[in-house]
């Protein structure tokens, strides 16, 4: 105690102010502190919790990148495909047109031959109602006397025969 009163110092005093001191510690700890620490956690917290979700974000983002890829390239590997079953759709369209087109130009051709059949037949009928005709008045010149119709064809007949 001698020391105390040396430098002038009253333990009263000395004890009042530790107490003073004690009191205003747990105040600043009950009231400012305390929820100033609260506050500081929970600001670390969210802090935290931003970044885990960025982070998951950003993995998010990689795996839907990862998928547009995989789509774009399945998109690309089907347009690849449509456009080849087009070309052989429309080669088989071009194969079909070809060989109808093929078939009418054969089904003309043999209508035109059949015409041209019976146009000749009917020409070579003609002819030789003509010539037959020739032939009678010739003989009915010649003879100067008409025999009748039925010896008339049968004479005819037989210079057919001849003819040819």
């Amino acid at each position: 105690m001698g020391l105390l009163k040396v430098l002038g110092l009253d333990w009263r005093i000395l004890a009042a102010q530790f107490v003073n001191f004690g009191v205003l510690v747990f105040v600043l700890y009950k009231f400012a502190y305390k929820p100033m620490f609260k506050f500081l956690d929970d600001r670390k917290q969210k802090i935290e919790d931003g970044i885990e979700k960025a982070v998951l974000a950003e993995e998010r983002l990689k795996q839907i990148e990862a998928k547009e890829q995989e789509v774009l390239k399945n998109a690309r590997k089907e347009a690849v495909a449509i456009l080849e079953e087009a070309k052989k759709q429309a080669e088989e369209n071009k194969r079909l047109a070809v060989e109808k087109a093929r078939e009418e130009i054969g089904k003309v051709i043999n209508q035109e031959k059949e015409g041209i059949r019976l146009e000749k037949a009917n020409v070579l009928k003609s002819i030789k109602k003509e010539v037959a005709s020739l032939v009678a008045l010739s003989l009915e010149k010649m003879l100067e006397e008409k025999v009748d119709d039925y010896q008339d064809q049968e004479f005819i007949k037989k210079s057919l025969k001849k003819v040819k």
